[in-house]
């Protein structure tokens, strides 16, 4: 099996500052690390390669240069090859234009029988690319897989289950197809030493718009936005003293002279 992982470069959250920018975490000059759901995706499609054999296992990224360290991770863990899709245009892309971006890339690389990734990523937490790259790819896609039940290269079946609020669902899609996968799914391995010697020695293909024939324009017009946070304001906060019956007619006075009752 042909299987491409995305991967996502994402702010350490336990090491953050308090700094905001509108609804996104603002991680500028603080510790980045792999977005913590996609260690699962990462793990999860190691070991399909593992038990079912097949070509490679692709690491896929978006992001900023420094976002290769969360790809030399996934090949440090064992993924075959790595590509990151960087260009200064996709800097304020939306999570469509995001999501043109990779289905462009995985054109490119010649398509998979499986995409996985993690349910969502701890900075957006939207979960909407997977969901939008599936449109675009016109694959089936399975979300919240929390086992894989059956595997079937040659029928180009999978059966998975999914993890919902009411139980457990049971479904079945034909290859090639999306996963995005929980916790649930397996336990994320750790790199061994020679797979970190490895990989920091690895090349790692970077694509910019131009070379998945893509224009900024055709990313920008998406239909996610950021909203800011609501303005601050000075507020006084008096205490009144007494008695409960003191303060309760205090209370009254105060809030007729407001014209409030």
């Amino acid at each position: 099996m042909n299987i491409i992982t995305l991967v996502k470069q994402t702010p350490d959250t336990a090491k953050l500052s308090r700094t905001l920018n509108g609804l996104q975490l603002s991680a500028d000059g603080q510790p980045r690390i792999v977005n913590p759901w996609d260690e699962y995706a990462i793990e999860t499609a190691l070991q399909l390669k593992e038990k079912h054999g097949g070509k490679k296992v692709t690491a896929l990224s978006l992001g900023k240069p420094e976002a290769a360290d969360a790809l030399r991770t996934s090949l440090a863990m064992g993924a075959d090859e790595a590509v990151l899709i960087s260009d200064p245009a996709l800097a304020t892309v939306d999570t469509l234009g995001t999501a043109r971006a990779l289905a462009a890339a995985i054109t490119r690389l010649g398509g998979a029988d499986l995409i996985v990734a993690g349910r969502s990523a701890i900075d957006g937490n939207d979960a909407a690319v997977p969901a939008q790259l599936a449109a675009l790819l016109g694959r089936p896609l399975l979300s919240y897989v929390a086992a894989l039940k059956a595997v079937d290269a040659g029928a180009k079946t999978i059966t998975v289950v999914r993890a919902l609020e009411g139980g457990r669902e049971t479904v079945s899609a034909t290859l090639p197809a999306i996963l995005t996968v929980v916790k649930e799914i397996a336990e994320p391995r750790y790199p061994s030493f020679m797979g970190i010697r490895k990989a920091a020695k690895a090349p790692i293909t970077t694509l910019a718009l131009k070379d998945l024939g893509l224009e900024a324009s055709a990313l920008a017009a998406g239909l996610s936005w950021q909203v800011g946070l609501p303005q601050t304001r000075e507020v006084n906060c008096e205490f009144i003293a007494g008695t409960p019956a003191e303060q309760a007619e205090a209370l009254v006075s105060k809030l007729i002279e407001q014209k409030v009752i």
